[in-house]
């Protein structure tokens, strides 16, 4: 028996914790029943014997190791109750195993204390999931199409559409992918409804966003038609808003009054907006009466801006003056859910009540505010300017009942603006008398409205060049409101005009300090800037300008003139086509860039662009000239003939384009035609010597009977031009002897004029100058204005022995494009 017993080692009797960590197969209490040698054991004396105890320091006394013969008594332990192996009602208590505490001696030698364990080291991973499971590929295929929604919608919001449509569409067809996987492992009912509609609502939107109007509709059929999407029908209004985009406005009434009809009345907000599109649509069709009835059913039950508005456009097309009033008082008593300016003024002194009202004085709330209160006064004003004119026998009287209703509304401030709006009405129908009495009236308001009032009144005497009133009121708008920008700019400009470009410069640049968005200030400092002659700042004006205006075309030609001041022809063309890409039908700054060309020796853009201008303007003789001289420079006279002819039509009175005409044809070897056109400009200016000189030498060269005709005639031009060279002589040394010898001489030269005149009276006149000559003979020389011609082929018809002495010259540089 003693076999099976296994006793602790008497060299570790004195450590109290040694052998916890043993783990024995003899304590093992699950086949105790089975274990001959411990039942055997229980039945023996030595299994009711109760094991010693030793005496344990620190208890109140001390006892002596019992023995169990002869030991009837149950012993207990000091809790009270029975021993280990102690005997009880005739039936022992088995012995426990006591399991290990953790705290081994064999531990704690040569190691530190580490009651975490954390010297065994990290824990090992975790145990990866499957990912060849069917339902986590299906998990990470629906991760994967909510990213792609989520990227879609990003993108949109980002501007970029053409990647909101892509990556919708690639959301699309993963969505397919996963419900052909749904199918394949469970029913139809466990396909995720909510992420599919997201998906096919995202793909319709995008597609409507693009413009793909007939995708669109068709995704959103889609949606509509599934029954098991249970709101699917309100897309219908998303249907109605692309109908209405395609101008298809029976189908977007059709498709909006569905989706109300499928809409309770618990969604009202839902349900007017509906109705408000209903009546845009009826506007649209022309239909104001159902548009009016539409508008009259959101105002009766929510009552807004927009709707009033609308309702007033549709009784303004109706013609009805009354229900007109009646509409304008609607819009007025619209509750405007704002609060007031009163909670943003501190009325004592705590400084956390200041700093509250501090900082809410500019937060996105009060900005909200702000935009909804600007809204409303600009659909007041605007629906007032509209039915003025028609609801009273006159426009000053519509607009009077017009102030007097809003005087008697919260929006008091108003009555003024709509004053000051009439006196501008005024002026449009050019009643400018009107229009001063108006804003005179102002003369005596609060000092706002007299500056604003002011200030239009110093606009107007600027503009009709009365400068003495229009600094008076300048005067006058600055002095009531110091820090108005207008009327600080309306002050520079009396200055500017009175040629003060310093001092209109300074209020430019006050102005711009109380506003710097006063694009009017910025614009004309940078104009004082340039007649200072102060190029770069100048520039630095209308740089920042062109920041704020991009596409002004007075702020980019001010630009590239500054660089074609500034000798920067490069710099002057790059912003001249810039300025071509707003105006390109300008026919000046077309020929402006060509003549920039022209000077940079570029002939083919000059040509481009003078052409251009010709196009837009045909009768700019600067740019028929240059066209011509172009055609002729590069030997295509006949197309320069076309150019002259127009000038000559433009300028018939001057011979020198006719002349361009006749040397054209001349030039080109057609010699018939420009002796035609020359005797052409015989009969019109039969005085003019070039013409006839050319005739001399056309009818010597051609051996026409008529050069004797035409020399006759150059003869006597010549010596008319030599008479009035004589007279004219004559009439200065008068000039001069009367200065000298007083009114005696005076008449003596007048007397001599006179008859000199009476002589010239008989002979025609001409009004080009002439050199004088003192030969006899008649000179039949002359000089081509076009510049020497190619060399005529010879014939074999008869020799020349006289040269062509005007072969050899070159084209007159008043024909050269500059």
């Amino acid at each position: 028996m003693m076999q099976n017993v296994h006793l602790a080692p008497e060299a570790d009797e004195d450590d109290l914790y040694s052998g916890y960590n043993d783990y024995n197969p003899t304590f093992d209490t699950e086949d105790l029943e089975n274990d001959v040698a411990f039942q055997q054991a229980a039945r023996t004396s030595y299994g009711r014997r109760p094991p010693g105890t030793a005496k344990i320091p620190g208890t109140s006394a001390s006892r002596s190791l019992g023995t169990g013969f002869g030991l009837k008594a149950t012993l207990t332990s000091s809790m009270g109750r029975p021993m280990t192996g102690a005997m009880q009602d005739g039936v022992s208590r088995p012995m426990t195993a006591v399991h290990a505490a953790g705290y081994t001696k064999a531990a704690m030698r040569g190691s530190s204390f580490d009651p975490l364990g954390q010297a065994r080291g990290p824990a090992p991973p975790l145990e990866m999931k499957n990912s060849d499971s069917s339902e986590e590929k299906i998990r990470q295929l629906e991760k994967k199409v909510n990213e792609l929604v989520e990227e879609s919608c990003i993108a949109n919001s980002c501007g970029d559409l053409k990647l909101a449509l892509e990556k919708a569409k690639e959301a699309g067809r993963k969505q397919r992918v996963l419900v052909r996987q749904r199918e394949q492992i469970a029913t139809p009912e466990n396909i995720n409804l909510d992420l599919a509609y997201s998906v096919f609502f995202n793909l319709a939107s995008q597609y409507a966003a693009n413009e793909m109007y007939v995708e669109a509709l068709n995704t959103y059929q889609v949606i509509v038609k599934n029954k098991m999407f249970s709101n699917g029908g309100r897309l219908k209004v998303n249907m109605g808003n692309i109908y209405l985009k395609q101008r298809n406005y029976s189908k977007a009434i059709k498709f909006y009054r569905m989706a109300l009809d499928q809409i309770s009345s618990v969604h009202k907000e839902t349900r007017i907006k509906i109705m408000q599109n209903i009546g845009v649509a009826f506007i649209k069709t022309g239909q104001y009466v159902d548009a009016s009835s539409s508008f009259e059913h959101i105002m009766s039950i929510s009552p807004n801006l927009k709707a009033g508005f609308n309702l007033i456009l549709c009784y303004f097309a109706i013609g009805n003056a009354e229900l007109m009033k009646k509409a304008f008082q609607k819009l007025i008593a619209v509750p405007l859910e704002v609060d007031y300016d009163d909670k943003y003024v501190s009325t004592n002194d705590d400084p956390h009540t200041n700093l509250l009202i501090e900082a809410i004085k500019n937060d996105s709330l009060r900005q909200i505010e702000r935009e909804r209160k600007s809204m409303a006064e600009e659909y007041i004003m605007t629906a007032a300017k509209l039915i003025a004119p028609v609801i009273e026998t006159s426009f000053a009287v519509g607009y009077d009942w017009c102030v007097e209703v809003v005087k008697a509304s919260h929006y008091v401030e108003l009555a003024n603006d709509l004053e000051i709006n009439k006196a501008t009405t005024y002026l449009r129908q050019q009643d400018f008398n009107q229009a001063l009495e108006t804003l005179k009236i102002f003369e005596k308001k609060d000092s706002r409205v007299k500056s604003a009032a002011a200030t239009n009144l110093s606009f107007l005497y600027y503009l009709e060049n009365e400068l003495a009133q229009a600094t008076n009121y300048a005067d006058l708008a600055v002095n009531s409101d110091r820090y108005n920008p207008a009327a600080l700019t309306n002050k520079g400009n009396t200055v500017f005009a009175n040629g003060d470009y310093e001092k209109a410069a300074e209020f430019y640049k006050e102005a711009l300090r109380n506003d710097s968005s006063c694009t009017e200030a910025l614009y004309n400092l940078g104009v004082a800037y340039k007649k200072l002659s102060r190029i770069d700042e100048a520039l630095d004006c209308f740089l920042k300008l062109h920041a704020i205006l991009r596409n002004s075309a007075q702020v980019l030609h001010q630009i590239a003139n500054i660089y074609e001041v500034m000798e920067d022809p490069s710099q002057a063309i790059e912003w001249f086509l810039q300025l071509i890409s707003v105006v390109p039908t300008d026919p000046h700054l077309l020929s402006k860039l060509g003549r920039l060309y022209d000077n940079e020796g570029d002939k083919s853009q000059a040509f481009h662009y003078f052409y251009e201008s010709y196009r837009y303007l045909p009768s700019n003789i600067e740019v028929i000239e240059w066209l011509g001289a172009y055609y002729i420079d590069t030997q295509f006279c006949e197309k320069a003939i076309e150019y002259f002819e127009r000038a000559a039509l433009i300028l018939p009175t001057q011979v020198k384009w006719q002349l361009m005409v006749a040397s054209c044809y001349r030039r080109s070897g057609n010699y018939q035609k420009a002796l035609e056109k020359y005797k052409v400009i015989h009969r019109k200016f039969p005085e003019n010597v070039e013409c006839l000189r050319f005739l001399v030498r056309l009818c010597t060269d051609m051996g026409l009977k008529e050069v004797q005709e035409y020399r006759t005639k150059l003869k006597k031009v010549e010596k008319l031009k030599e008479l009035r060279e004589q007279r004219i002589k004559s009439g200065r040394d008068g000039s001069a002897r009367s200065r000298r010898e007083g009114s005696t001489a005076s008449d003596s030269g007048g007397t001599k004029g006179e008859r000199l005149s009476a002589k010239l009276k008989a002979l025609p006149g001409t009004n080009e100058p002439y050199e004088s000559s003192s030969s006899k003979e008649i000179d039949a020389s002359y000089v081509d204005p076009l510049g020497p011609q190619a060399e005529r082929p010879k014939t074999a018809a008869r020799k020349r022995i006289e040269e062509d002495d005007f072969a050899d010259e070159e084209l007159g540089e008043d024909l050269l494009p500059e």
